[in-house]
């Protein structure tokens, strides 16, 4: 069989139906498909490749799913302090940064987010739905060979008694359905989603449409939902019902949402979520960076335990590599429960392919290494001291290594990160357009610089 590339002798975490992990192993791909995968003596015997990649030094990888991150907040990477309660950080300094950004300092941004996701192995992200100049970012970022899925921000619950709700849902139902027509999921990279802000920032009728919206096209919904308390407050005093029972009440939970944080949920909210087979994003470095009370209040275990997919994202711009995440879950809930059995490597690593394929609808296209899926592929270079010797590859990958070892990554089958550099991206002449976008935003917004310690 000939065969475009050839990966050889790597050691072969596959997340396969088998789990198998192979030593030894290959990968033979075809165009942008996994054809043939094995003993590397077995593959090599089966195959003609155009080109063969030594891959003796390399762990290989599914291609990580970020299943919740801000594309557009990148330029303000460690502006925000760290001490603010949620709201003023939200109120006072997030939207207002955000606001400030011009249409050619959001794609600056996404584009530096995408460098940063690339380079740590992240082949397929979900955008947290807050990008303002939507058409002009899907524009510039459909050519750097990540697979996205993308939502502009929307939010439509009038709070001034004297706004015209019913307009206001129109107009916001009217943009989401446009969107999904000028950028569906027909096998391009990046697509869009009918993304809610969520919160208590969607009226009941918007969740109905975006819902309605999503089931009729064959996407997804994604939303943020109680990562504080307040959330569930707000729910409780203007519904009767807490957010997740509400929501049930109004026939959006399903497959198809996926809601993110959810560290402020009760029993009967969990098992309303598992019911309906409704979808769960954990960022726990946002978590903890911003102390929501993830160890004290989050029921992630019970939620694993109920039979609710759950997946992981990196959130806001502190860091997007998926490794430091996997292993912040693996170990956040073993020391708040004192149960060394909670959430093992293997576990977590599912939480970053094949449970968030299935959240994203393309369980049966990526997530794993196996013939007939996606070549979307990370080959991490275990030639390196936090590596060495390799023992067990998943525990390695998830508490030893992190996103500074990704050697190559594939996105079906195309090349986008070679000898740790993106292929795609000029990283320079990015890096330069990325200061001097930061500049421009903050002296726009009027928001000073806090610092522990003086700056010169």
């Amino acid at each position: 069989m000939h065969v475009d590339t050839l990966i050889s002798g790597a050691t072969v975490i596959t997340v396969d139906a088998e789990r198998r992990v192979i030593a030894d192993g290959a990968v033979a791909i075809v165009d942008d498909t996994i054809v043939a995968v094995g003993k590397r003596a077995d593959v090599a015997a089966q195959v003609q490749a155009r080109e063969t990649v030594d891959g003796r030094r390399f762990v290989l990888t599914p291609g990580f799913i970020n299943g919740h991150v801000h594309v557009t907040e990148t330029l303000i990477r460690g502006f925000l302090p760290e001490a603010l309660p949620f709201d003023e950080e939200i109120g006072r300094w997030v939207i207002p940064l955000y606001e400030a950004h011009t249409a050619a300092e959001q794609i600056v941004s996404t584009k530096l987010a995408i460098a940063a996701m690339l380079r740590s192995g992240t082949t397929t992200f979900l955008e947290a739905g807050t990008i303002i100049a939507f058409d002009d970012v899907m524009d510039a970022i459909a050519d750097s060979g990540i697979r996205g899925i993308t939502g502009r921000w929307t939010m439509d619950r009038a709070f001034d008694p004297n706004a015209d709700q019913i307009a206001l849902t129109e107009t916001a139902a009217a943009a989401l359905a446009a969107d999904l027509v000028r950028y569906p999921q027909d096998g391009r990279l990046i697509a869009a989603w009918p993304i809610l802000i969520g919160h208590n920032t969607a009226s009941d009728a918007l969740w109905q449409r975006a819902s309605a919206l999503a089931r009729e096209t064959g996407c997804g919904v994604s939303a943020h939902m109680s990562p504080v308390a307040d959330d569930a407050k707000w729910y409780l005093a203007n519904t009767g019902k807490r957010p997740i029972v509400h929501l049930d009440a109004l026939g959006v939970l399903g497959p198809h949402l996926n809601l993110v944080h959810m560290v402020h949920v009760d029993a009967e909210e969990i098992a309303l979520l598992a019911a309906t087979g409704t979808n769960v994003t954990h960022c726990p470095g946002a978590a903890i960076r911003t102390g929501i009370g993830t160890t004290a209040h989050g029921l992630f275990p019970e939620m694993a335990k109920a039979g609710i997919n759950l997946l992981l994202g990196t959130d806001g711009a502190a860091n997007h590599d998926m490794m430091r995440v996997m292993m912040l879950m693996a170990g956040l809930f073993k020391d708040a429960r004192e149960d060394r059995e909670i959430f093992p490597a293997h576990e977590v690593l599912e939480m970053a392919t094949i449970n968030a394929a299935k959240a994203v609808g393309r369980a049966g296209s990526i997530g794993s290494i196996a013939v007939g899926m996606q070549a979307d592929i990370v080959a991490h270079d275990s030639f390196r001291p936090e590596w060495q010797p390799v023992n067990d590859p998943v525990r390695q990958l998830v508490w030893s290594a992190d996103g500074r070892g990704v050697h190559s990554v594939w996105v079906g089958g195309r090349r986008v990160v070679d000898g740790f550099r993106c292929t795609t991206i000029d990283e320079e002449a990015l890096y330069a357009e990325g200061r001097a976008a930061a500049a421009a935003v903050i002296e726009r917004a009027g928001l000073p610089l806090r610092t522990a310690w003086p700056m010169s």
